[in-house]
Order: structure tokens, then C-alpha cells, then sequence
């Protein structure tokens, strides 16, 4: 039995991964990652930065965040307590789903994972208190690159489960799209 499945979203290059835990009555044990799992999507996954996200409160908002090239990045995500809804956009200049969302609820208890390309913003809230996130990223976080995008952009229109009760300054203050953004060349 495979322990790892790979499920294609709407958007081309985003990844629901599905994880099996294998268990006995001392526990369970579940592969996070293995690159040979990933080569049907892509070829030597090189993650050069692992960090590890807390939230505290319930309907915390954060996001919607990105680097631009040269220091684009890929994402893996994983749950490891609570629970968010995840969401990810594309935003690669001339891309069919242009400015599209997709979401897929992580946490501990349904072991999924998702793997954001390159070209897409991301962003969570937290459905319980005490989340904890895993990210794995093929590119170290570079300030002077960094980008995000309005949360509740209109454009973006995102159907986010709960009120946002926090959003930093900083995620708040992203200006709304406009018909002249482009995207980004990853």
C-alpha cells in the first residue's frame, strides 16, 4: 500500500497529498515526505528552509503571502495540531485559472498535506485555537522579494469559513487588485 497519494487540484501544479498513517497499538507512523514520491510532479523537490507556524486564536487570518522571482518558492504544508482552511491562489502571468483560489481544510486528525508551486499566493485561518504549521520551501524566506495580496480582496472573493478576528497590520495593508496586475513569471 502506497503511503502517500498525490491528488491533483483545478489548479495546474497544486497538490492535496494524502497521507497514511500506519498504526498498532503502540501509536502510528506517517511519511511526511519522500522526493521519490514526488518525482510525477516534480524532479529533485529541494527544500532548502523548514519553519514551523503557531496560532493561538480561532478565525485568525494569515496571508495571502508570496515571493516573487528570482527567489520564487514551492511549498509543502502539513498540519501537525489543529485545524486550517488553506487556501492558495494562482497567480502565474498567463495561466488558465489566473487569479483562481483553491482550499482544502489541513490538520492533525485528516493527515493531508498540500504542495503550492511557485506563482501562487498563499494564506490560512485557523478553524480551531492552537494551530501549528510545517512548512517545507525550496527557497529561504527573502524579505526584500516578499508579496502578498488582500485576504478579502473582492476580486479574490475567498469563502472564508469564520469572521477574521485577527489579521496583522502588515496582511491588512496590502492594497486591493487592480485591472493592470499581471501576475508573476515563476
Amino acid at each position: 500500500m502506497d503511503s502517500v497519494k498525490l491528488h491533483e487540484t483545478p489548479l495546474n501544479g497544486l497538490y492535496e497529498i494524502h497521507t497514511a498513517a500506519i498504526g498498532d497499538e503502540r501509536g502510528t507512523f506517517s511519511r511526511l515526505f519522500c522526493e521519490k514520491d514526488f518525482t510525477s510532479i516534480r524532479r529533485a523537490l529541494n527544500f532548502t528552509q523548514i519553519n514551523l507556524s503557531e496560532t493561538r486564536k480561532k478565525g485568525t487570518v494569515r496571508g495571502m503571502h508570496y515571493q516573487i522571482p528570482p527567489v520564487a518558492e514551492a511549498k509543502l504544508i502539513r498540519c501537525l495540531q489543529g485545524s486550517v482552511f488553506d487556501v492558495a491562489i494562482d497567480l502565474r502571468a498567463n495561466s488558465s485559472t489566473f487569479l483562481n483560489w483553491h482550499a482544502v481544510e489541513l490538520s492533525y486528525d485528516n493527515n493531508r498535506a498540500i504542495f503550492i508551486p511557485e506563482g501562487f499566493a498563499h494564506g490560512f485561518q485557523a478553524l480551531t485555537d492552537n494551530v501549528q504549521l510545517l512548512y517545507m520551501h525550496t527557497a529561504p524566506w527573502t524579505p526584500s522579494f516578499e508579496a502578498g495580496l488582500l485576504y478579502n480582496d473582492p476580486r479574490l472573493a475567498i469563502a472564508w469559513p469564520h469572521p477574521a478576528i485577527l489579521v496583522s497590520d502588515k496582511d491588512r495593508a496590502y492594497p486591493l487588485l487592480n485591472n493592470s496586475y499581471v501576475g508573476v513569471h515563476a
